[in-house]
């Protein structure tokens, strides 16, 4: 038998051509090993000889290739907002929105420029967002809708009662179906008709841990209060309603922490709440009853991301447990506002809107929201939802949200979204003429309407 392992063994044949019964046997040659590698040598230096100081050699500092992002710069950058593009085209025949056409049902379906200052208030009041698409057109344009004309018919008709009243609203829909947008339109339309417009741009703002709050003295059970957001928003308050509140004058006594002069006007009055932090909470607070004396104007009262309010925030209390968003200070006015326990005496609107870009669960949200479509359908007994007794919930999320007025918003209808085509094409954004045939392919493939899909799959993605 001839060896097969360990060497290498090859036969030896004969003039004959026959093998002899001999082997030469070879040695095995191991594959040698190549010395080449990607890495660096991991292998540590030797230590050093007795009596011998080790020479530790420093790394160079890297040298920063310019200045350092200020405190709040990369914020800004993040949240900023471009509403104009001058290399879009002017779109011709464009009408600015005005209060004629604001409730009229043949205003559905067309697009309507913002007016220069009514866009300058809702920048102040931070209505517009950074993921929409203002900076592909050459002015800030909307849609309007079917939902816009209903929210602008409530608005006029809360202007013809002779008691006050006050609506409260909740925009509820799928992700990108435009309800930011439609919030922003019912801003609008209150700077338009002259209306004291108080906006919540964000409410994760509130309760993601990310501004400084502090115990308020003398609550039960304890609130807590945020002293530089409630500055920002006297800012906001006092910059997008200053033609009305320069014309308004301090009408009532305050108990306040400095003396303020008798006859200053609101809006020099809300600048020193948003200059002290101290004052902040306590000038909101008397701004609030001024605005809601007699012979005020009516309130849009607006928040964004209704979900993140109606469970716990990141922060923590002295107990060391997750703080209830409705026990921060600016979170309780605005819910009991929008529950109905705190209505406005001068009339108004409290409306919100859901989100549905990383939202948090928010079962109590959601039963509301069935229960008031079951309202609207006329279901009882059984077939009207009810929350489950064996199911742990928020009781305070489920008492803020009952009997609200939910207004649905979904997809875009076909002469709505061949309206916003022609807007597009019109711009030069879409370079495809609008057809019945291209309306109907964009409209499914944006899941029948949906405006956000619309313009992804008309603008941002093209073939």
């Amino acid at each position: 038998m001839p060896p097969t392992r360990g060497i290498l063994a090859t036969p030896i044949r004969s003039t004959t051509g026959l093998p002899k019964p001999r082997w030469d046997v070879l040695p095995f040659r191991p594959a040698q090993p190549l010395s080449f590698s990607t890495t660096a040598c991991l292998a540590a230096s030797a230590p050093p000889k007795k009596g011998k100081k080790a020479i530790r050699k420093l790394k160079a500092a890297r040298q920063a290739a310019g200045r350092p992002p200020a405190p709040g710069e990369r914020k800004a950058l993040r949240k900023r907002v471009v509403l104009s593009n001058t290399n879009a085209l002017e779109v011709s025949g464009l009408e600015d929105l005005n209060t004629k056409a604001i409730g009229k049902e043949s205003s559905r379906c067309q697009m309507f420029g913002l007016p220069g200052p009514v866009v300058d208030s809702l920048r102040a009041v931070e209505a517009f967002k950074p993921t929409q698409g203002w900076s592909m057109f050459r002015s800030a344009s909307v849609l309007w809708r079917e939902q816009s004309i209903r929210l602008a018919q409530n608005m006029t008709d809360l202007e013809k009662v002779e008691s006050p009243e006050t609506r409260r609203i909740v925009l509820a829909g799928e992700k990108g179906s435009g309800k930011s947008v439609i919030l922003l339109q019912a801003m609008a339309i209150a700077f338009m008709r002259r209306w004291i417009v108080i906006n919540i741009p964000d409410a994760r703002e509130l309760i993601n841990a990310h501004t400084e709050y502090s115990p308020l003295p003398g609550t039960s059970p304890q609130q807590y209060i945020q002293r530089s957001y409630v500055a920002n928003l006297l800012a906001q308050i006092a910059k997008a309603n200053a033609d009305i509140l320069s014309q308004l004058q301090l009408s009532m006594r305050h108990d306040l922490p400095i003396p303020v002069q008798s006859n200053i006007s609101l809006e020099r009055f809300a600048d020193l709440g948003a200059k002290d932090l101290d004052l902040a909470w306590p000038i909101f607070l008397s701004l609030w009853a001024e605005l809601t004396g007699p012979r005020r104007p009516p309130i849009l009262f607006t928040l964004d991301n209704l979900n993140f309010i109606m469970r716990h925030s990141e922060y923590l209390g002295r107990d060391l447990k997750p703080i209830h968003a409705h026990d921060l200070s600016l979170v309780r006015h605005f819910v009991d506002h929008f529950s109905g326990a705190r209505p406005l005496p001068n009339g108004g609107v409290v409306l919100a809107a859901t989100t549905g870009s990383n939202k948090p669960s928010s079962p109590i949200l959601d039963l509301a929201i069935r229960q008031s479509e079951a309202r609207i359908k006329g279901l009882t007994g059984e077939a009207f939802p009810q929350w489950d007794p064996y199911r742990p919930g928020d009781e305070r999320s489920l008492q803020s949200m009952a009997d609200l007025e939910v207004l649905g918003v979904q997809g875009l209808s076909r002469d709505e979204a061949k309206g916003i085509l022609e807007y597009y094409a019109a711009s030069g954004m879409l370079r495809q003429t609008v057809d019945q045939r291209l309306v109907a392919e964009k409209w499914t493939l944006s899941g029948s309407g949906i405006i956000g899909e619309l313009e992804r799959g008309a603008l941002r993605m093209r073939p």
